[in-house]
């Protein structure tokens, strides 16, 4: 089997379990596989990613339970203020969706009124990703804000909803990926940091004092860079090392 496209078909299939609110049907999970040509028992590969994603089958998974209490009381606090935003009947979202589109600023700020309570579902499906639900809702807030703004090129009002949902799911996910690209950053600078302190407080207890970055470049492989860039990340607290200010 194609690894890359396994991949790329069960991203595809929680992305639209996302936009149908959390939820995929037996048969398109069913289809998903017959694309893949996986056997009945792979069928339990795909209901466990998809669980793993808060995407349920048939009906949507029951997210509050995953949320931290910090989440949950910020989702409260904001659902609150929500609440007393006006409420518009479905013709009134269409007009105004339409005079979106025709690039009215009044009915863009509408749209984004009806949207806003769609951006903490759509946070919703994307909680427990390492990024706050708050974060979240403010990256979604965003997009939504820039997206009014971009409807020009539909054909009817009917995809305005969809439109921006997919815009703001595109923000979310960007945001976790860049949330995980520094998460990653910072595991290696830690990981670089103690390499060179234990590196240094072995030498120490040889010498019997401490080391300077010379005598650290000379009996170990690391560059000066290296040790450089950690004694600095360290906050110049590796203790083993003699720093320019102790000389």
């Amino acid at each position: 089997m194609d690894q890359t496209l396994f991949v790329e078909r069960i991203e595809e299939l929680v992305r639209v379990g996302r936009e149908q609110g959390g939820k995929v049907t037996s048969d398109q999970v069913q289809e998903a596989a017959m694309e893949l040509d996986l056997p009945v028992s792979g069928l339990n590969a795909i209901y466990d990613y998809l669980k793993s994603k808060k995407i349920g089958i048939g009906e949507a998974m029951d997210i509050e339970e995953a949320l931290s209490e910090e989440d949950r009381n910020y989702l409260q606090m904001y659902m609150d203020e929500l609440a007393e935003l006006t409420e518009y009947s479905e013709g009134e979202k269409e007009a105004h969706y339409i005079s979106a589109m025709a690039g009215h600023l009044e009915s863009q700020t509408k749209v984004i009124e009806i949207m806003l309570p769609q951006v903490v579902d759509i946070a919703r499906l994307y909680s427990d990703q390492g990024v706050p639900v708050e974060d979240l809702i403010g990256e979604g807030n965003v997009a939504l804000s820039a997206g009014v703004t971009m409807l020009g090129a539909l054909e009817s009002g009917k995809e305005v909803p969809g439109a921006l949902a997919s815009m703001i799911m595109n923000a979310m996910e960007q945001l976790i990926i860049e949330e995980g690209d520094i998460h990653k950053s910072d595991e290696k600078i830690v990981s670089k940091v103690n390499k060179v302190a234990d590196a240094a407080r072995e030498l120490a207890e040889a010498y019997g004092r401490k080391v300077t970055v010379d005598e650290l470049i000379a009996e170990t492989k690391f560059s000066r860079k290296t040790i450089e860039d950690a004694v600095r990340f360290s906050g110049e607290k590796i203790e083993d090392i003699e720093t320019v200010a102790e000389k």
